[in-house]
């Protein structure tokens, strides 16, 4: 059995940090597991740091403002010691009796990622509503095959962070990214619990983040190491209809036609200034793709402190 690094962000959960730690090392313990708890303290302004300090086992990482849930998944995957990760949330609706499920089903079925899916949610009818808008979305954009990309709760080998930085709201996708690097992914069943205290921080501006990076997938799954296919593509087709304007318009002057009132001209100088911009631009982001996948990218957080409580 391989050892296990349990990532989980938390953000002003003094009301759950205590039970969730409890719940996840009697699992660990009961099972026999090597394993390490991970708490990302996304910028927290209640007790939870204080109650935090008394738990162990517990690496505790402490950012000095409020980054963000993915933020706080990276710092959290990138300081994993352990040859599988399980990420949770922590508010204690998921469930970490489900980690042995989740492990069982990546060794049984040779898979890189398990993703969890909850099938019977315990949310609001709003929050379901907006959920189920957005996984149609994803999957006629993305096309991961998950059902529920945006449950925490999932397990992943540790090589498939290796050269991967996640910002924005991209911890929903991150199944969608690996499966564009060509690991294997899965789904399984997990149970969902109701949230019994602290408040949910999600609202309509992590929706509207979430599409846009959803938009960010769809470009890296399709043109990320060829942008000049997209952009390139598109000068040209703009550049042809500024050539069949430009014919017109010598078609039209060789006529005898009176082209000071025509729009012909007009559009010729249109489409051919355009169509080379979008060439150009596409020869630039060609360059850039190069240079991003051959540097080191900052992260977009700041750590504070690690604790270790062992």
């Amino acid at each position: 059995m391989r050892g296990i690094s349990i990532v989980v962000p938390i953000f002003n959960e003094e009301d759950n940090v205590e039970e969730l730690h409890k719940e996840i090392k009697e699992v660990c313990e009961e099972l026999n597991y090597d394993y390490e708890i991970i708490f990302i303290d996304d910028g927290s302004k209640d007790k939870t740091y204080e109650r935090a300090m008394n738990l162990n086992p517990l690496k505790y990482i402490r950012f000095r403002r409020n980054f963000g849930q993915t933020a706080a998944m990276d710092a959290g995957i990138k300081s994993a010691k352990y040859d599988y990760i399980i990420t949770m949330d922590g508010d204690r609706q998921n469930d970490p009796a489900d980690i042995p499920n989740l492990i069982n089903y990546l060794e049984e079925n040779d898979l890189d990622v398990v993703s969890g899916w909850r099938k019977y949610r315990k949310d609001t009818f709003m929050k379901k509503f907006t959920s189920r808008g957005a996984n149609l979305l994803r999957g006629l954009i993305v096309k991961d095959n998950i059902h529920d990309s945006g449950c925490s709760l999932k397990i992943y080998k540790k090589e498939c962070f290796e050269n991967v930085n996640l910002y924005g709201e991209m911890h929903r996708f991150i199944p969608a990214l690996l499966e564009i690097k060509g690991f294997n992914v899965g789904e399984v069943v997990v149970n969902h619990r109701a949230r019994t205290a602290g408040v949910t921080k999600y609202n309509w501006k992590r929706t509207f983040k979430g599409f846009v990076d959803m938009i960010s997938v769809w470009f890296w799954h399709k043109f990320a190491v060829r942008p000049l296919h997209l952009m390139g593509s598109a000068g040209i087709v703009t550049l042809g209809c500024g050539i069949f304007f430009a014919i017109w318009t010598v078609v039209l002057f060789l006529t005898g036609e009176d082209l000071s009132d025509n729009f012909q001209p007009i559009l010729t100088i249109f489409f051919i200034i355009t169509g080379l911009q979008l060439f150009i631009f596409g020869l630039l982001g060609d360059m850039l793709s190069k240079i991003y996948y051959g540097s080191k990218i900052d992260k977009s957080y700041s750590i504070k402190e690690i604790k270790e409580n062992k």
